[in-house]
């Protein structure tokens, strides 16, 4: 089946994401692990490649990016995605703009929008400035992130320091008068050699207007959400087909662990939660791994009961984060995490488990990678969070990536709840 629709992914949590919001359209999607090396093949209508450019230097961002562009082209898609996180995540530098940029370049397009509202999570855009729930983002938990924290809320002086060319604004005024009206306003934006749109959305309604308007732009960037509502249009046109899902969602039988690097706000809240339950659990301590490795605990997971999920984790309060990062850098201090749950990851698998909850974006990456998985298949068990289900080193498993701030208190009891059922 030819590929319509590619999207770039800039972690593996989005990834997956965007996966589960765009499989609600009932259209086959793929979800791919960094650039394929086989040329495109057994490609479907939604094509999606994650990759683990966050945080990356620009150039390499740009690089790895513009391969994905690559290997989307050749398979087929007209309608491209930049896909990043809800709470706008990046330096002063990056990576946001100057990847949309670059893709902007590449497909000689000469404007796109930027909209990362997603108010079933509680992310919402009003005149310019992203909310997380109530808040402001520079008010909210996202000013502590420990790789990028985010300190203004305002997107387009967020954005214009990232890009070449004029950033604009489509408010909400624009938004809720219909497509015809954002297309004005964009269009007035065009005449004006303004190349980056900040739009507004603060309800699922706004989300379904930005698409119908959009839709036939070559290049959109934002969050998952503003992607949700495009396949079914599309779907309608008879531009794509919805098709029985494909790819296998069976995973062998084995225990399930849980291992959280994110150091988010809710992240902590749904750590504590399951820790309140009793069950086995390792706090890791980046301190510690520097002076020690992390034989301790992989002999600590070696030694577990199966039957009891265990919970491996890194998540800690800000001041304890930034005490950590003081002492070993800040790169220094989440390589030595990101590597410490990667081989748990790996120990966990060599051991017979088969269902693997993991929380944050960085993790999921390291994780995914000591895993060897190259493909995913899932199915949404919350908002923004699918089950996904791949095979590593011939083992059939079940991995679900969860960024930080996503999901309930409840999520890592949840989900395994939703995957026995």
């Amino acid at each position: 089946m030819a590929t319509f629709f590619g999207a770039i992914a800039d972690d593996f949590t989005g990834a997956t994401d965007l996966a589960g919001l765009l499989a609600r359209s009932g259209v086959s999607v793929s979800l791919r692990i960094g650039v394929p090396a086989e040329p495109p093949q057994n490609t479907a209508p939604l094509e999606i490649i994650a990759l683990k450019c966050r945080t990356s230097p620009v150039d390499e961002a740009v690089q790895e990016t513009q391969a994905a562009l690559q290997w989307l082209k050749d398979a087929g898609a007209q309608r491209f995605f930049w896909k990043y996180c809800s709470t706008f995540d990046s330096t002063a530098k990056g990576n946001i703009g100057p990847v949309a940029e670059a893709l902007m370049v590449s497909l000689g397009v000469s404007q796109t929008i930027y909209c990362p509202a997603f108010p079933e999570n509680g992310r919402a855009i009003f005149m310019g400035n992203l909310f997380v729930g109530d808040q402001p983002l520079s008010e909210s938990a996202m000013k502590d992130h420990p790789l990028t924290p985010m300190r203004d809320s305002n997107l387009a002086r967020l954005l214009a320091p990232q890009v070449t060319k004029p950033v604009g604004l489509a408010n909400r005024l624009s938004v809720a008068k219909g497509p015809a009206s954002l297309n004005d306003r964009l269009s007035k934006l065009a005449s004006e050699g303004v190349a980056h749109v900040v739009v507004d959305a603060v309800a699922n309604d706004d989300l379904y207007i930005i698409a119908e308007a959009c839709q036939d732009m070559v290049l959109l960037t934002g969050g998952s959400a503003v992607a949700m509502p495009l396949p079914e249009l599309w779907a309608k046109q008879g531009r794509i087909e919805r098709s029985a899902a494909s790819g296998s969602r069976s995973f062998d039988p084995g225990p399930a662990i849980v291992l959280s690097g994110s150091c988010s706000a809710m992240t902590n809240r749904q750590v504590a939660e399951f820790l309140s339950k009793g069950g086995p659990s390792f706090r890791l301590d980046p301190l510690e791994i520097a002076e020690t490795g992390n034989a301790k605990v992989l002999n600590w997971l070696a030694a577990q009961n199966s039957s009891v999920t265990p919970l491996i984790y890194a998540t800690a309060a800000p001041d304890a984060v930034r005490a950590a990062q003081e002492r070993l850098g800040v790169d220094r201090a989440g390589s030595l995490i990101e590597q410490t749950l990667a081989a748990c990851a790996e120990e966990a698998r060599d051991s017979g488990y088969r269902r693997f909850v993991v929380a944050g974006g960085e993790t999921s990456g390291s994780v995914t990678k000591a895993l060897s998985v190259s493909r995913l298949i899932g199915a949404e068990i919350a908002p923004g969070v699918p089950w996904c289900f791949a095979t590593s080193q011939k083992a059939r498993i079940a991995v679900t990536l969860k960024s930080g701030n996503f999901g309930s208190e409840e999520f890592f009891s949840r989900a395994l709840e939703v995957l026995d059922q």
